[in-house]
């Protein structure tokens, strides 16, 4: 029986990875990378100071970030760069909220997953049940050709 310590690394790590997996996976192949860049990033903000191209790039990109570092938490492979990609993508999703609407309820959505990400990042060393786990023992065990 793994310890308590790295099961909780390992449920962390896969509710915060179908969390955002699924968005990702909503975003690029139900809604649409364009469609959501327009519809949740250009139209709500254009009246804002932020150029229209950055709102475009953004909102074109966080899908497709959403749905490959939410796989690699999945997968627990390259855990550390998946949870600096997600952490990015909170705090650019906490700036527009509270750009639009300045006491914006981050606890419905952002704070939740926000939480998970701090907890992998605590766990790291615990987390022996994901795929960097392996693959670095297996490098370790096994002696040089």
């Amino acid at each position: 029986m793994p310890p308590p310590r790295t099961i909780g690394a390992f449920v962390a790590r896969w509710i915060l990875g179908l969390a955002f997996f699924m968005a990702g996976w909503w975003k690029v192949f139900s809604l649409g990378p364009i469609e959501h860049a327009r519809s949740m990033f250009v139209v709500p903000y254009a009246d804002t100071f932020l150029p229209a191209w950055a709102l475009w790039s953004t909102g074109v990109e966080i899908p497709f970030i959403e749905l490959l570092a939410g796989a690699m938490l999945l997968l627990g492979w390259q855990r550390r760069l998946a949870v600096i990609a997600l952490g990015a993508v909170l705090i650019v999703v906490t700036f527009g909220h509270l750009l639009i609407e300045p006491f914006y309820a981050l606890n419905t959505d952002v704070l939740p997953r926000a939480l998970l990400l701090i907890a992998l990042v605590v766990l790291d060393e615990d987390d022996r049940l994901s795929l960097d786990h392996f693959l670095r023992n297996r490098s370790v065990a096994e002696p040089p050709s």
